[in-house]
């Protein structure tokens, strides 16, 4: 609960990960031309099609972050331990 408005939940901190989603999701939804917004005013098929594509997207992008946080830190573990 929020104290300062006792019938309004807290509001609880997004994970970093679902907001840099949801961030790849915009980024390829105004590649094409549209907003989110946008997106929910259309027929329903062409909504679909348009938010698959840019799940697809930001789920290749999250993996390629995931990669260079992966190899980031195999370089500075293979340093840690070259330097000891």
């Amino acid at each position: 609960m929020n104290p300062e408005h006792p019938d309004t939940p807290t509001p609880v901190p997004e994970d970093p990960k679902a907001l840099l989603e949801k961030a790849f999701i915009e980024e390829y939804l105004k590649s094409r031309g549209y907003t989110l917004e946008q997106v929910h005013h259309l027929p329903e098929e062409q909504a679909k099609q348009l938010m698959t594509e840019a799940s697809l997207y930001a789920s290749t992008r999250l993996m390629e972050v995931e990669a260079r946080a992966h190899f980031m830190e195999e370089i500075h573990g293979a340093t840690s331990h070259s330097v000891e």
